[in-house]
């Protein structure tokens, strides 16, 4: 193991989870959450606060700010704490408790935004609070991830070559949706591979990134209230969309084979399960981006009350093996099938 001196200089980027024996289907899921952030966010963060620094944007009087749901969030207060800069987070009251606490905790500041914008979302009031402070004082510095290259240039350099070294025949790559830097970093790398990688892009239900009508979330992470303004559609092959009770169900069953995982890992797992169960996966190489655990969803995703109260009581109970209620929508790009999935193209599904 290394000896280091900075929190960020450790990421365990080779982990991965064989998940057939959960999911039924042939699935590797890449494990990003270990970091001493806890999540992926912890590469983006640290590529757009060294690429600020390398542009003379942060100083030692600058104060970060940014809007997060969560994790990035979390790993921009580790790396703020790290260097010495004050660090502002602008979220959301769908914030987990313990991601809040754990900012705080690393002596970050946490404003949290009540307010809906007009698509039922908080993130267009929380842009619009970051953008009041930064015109009210010259030192607050945005780093914006929605907008900074940086975002999906991390997962470029370091994401897809992981997954690249350790699966060279990959066929499919599931990947959440959230401000799609991911999801961009890895597309473009493997639109350079030699050979067809199909990326399927994993998005909550009631997000409007990829269009669509907006509708209720309540787990923070994967989707958006607006398009991305990173998100190039030429380069995923197709969209599924996955209601929350189905990102709940994946998460505990995942949960009752000892991998407690996050929201966002739930609902890309989730969505992968319904496309594999959709084509002949046999001889397929299929891989998902897994970009948090579940410790920071124990008093949501994990609390029966919480479930109940928003879901109902029989949430949990129609869990039957196989991921139920996932919308899958084809983009306007020509899919480039992988050898084993061309036998059964994807179908065009509506909830």
């Amino acid at each position: 193991m290394p000896v280091i001196s900075a929190p960020h200089a450790f990421n365990e980027g080779d982990l991965f989870v064989d998940l057939a024996s959960i999911c039924g289907h042939p699935l590797y899921l890449k494990c990003e959450a270990f970091n001493f952030a806890g999540s992926i966010k912890l590469k983006a963060a640290n590529e757009m606060v060294e690429s600020a620094e390398r542009d003379g944007i942060l100083t030692a009087d600058s104060v970060l700010v940014e809007s997060s749901s969560g994790n990035l969030g979390v790993a921009l207060s580790m790396i703020a704490a790290s260097k010495g800069y004050r660090f502002l987070c602008v979220t959301d009251s769908r914030c987990n408790l313990s991601t809040r606490l754990l900012m705080e905790a690393l002596g970050s500041e946490v404003h949290i935004v009540a307010d809906q914008d007009a698509n039922g979302g908080f993130l267009g009031k929380r842009i619009d609070y970051v953008r009041s402070l930064c015109a009210s004082d010259d030192r607050y510095v945005w780093l914006s991830q929605y907008t900074n290259a940086g975002n999906w240039l991390a997962h470029y350099r370091t994401t897809a070559p992981e997954i690249a070294r350790r699966f060279p025949e990959v066929d499919v790559l599931f990947v959440g949706a959230g401000t799609t830097g991911t999801l961009m970093g890895c597309a473009r790398y493997f639109r350079e591979w030699p050979r067809p990688v199909r990326i399927v892009a994993v998005d909550a239900a009631g997000s409007v990134a990829f269009g669509g009508e907006p509708g209720r979330r309540m787990i923070p992470g994967l989707g958006m209230s607006m398009r991305p303004p990173l998100l190039d559609e030429s380069l995923v092959d197709e969209v599924i969309k996955v209601e929350e009770p189905d990102t709940i169900r994946m998460c505990h069953r995942m949960a009752r084979n000892g991998f407690l995982f996050g929201g966002s890992t739930g609902t890309v797992v989730s969505g992968a399960t319904d496309w594999l169960s959709r084509h002949d996966s046999r001889g397929l190489t299929a891989v998902a981006v897994a970009p948090d655990l579940g410790e920071r969803y124990l008093d949501t995703i994990y609390q029966t009350n919480w479930l109940h109260d928003l879901y109902g009581d029989q949430v949990l109970e129609t869990d039957t093996g196989t991921a139920t209620d996932v919308a899958t929508v084809q983009t306007d790009t020509p899919a480039r099938e992988p050898k084993s999935a061309s036998r059964a193209p994807a179908r065009r599904r509506t909830t």
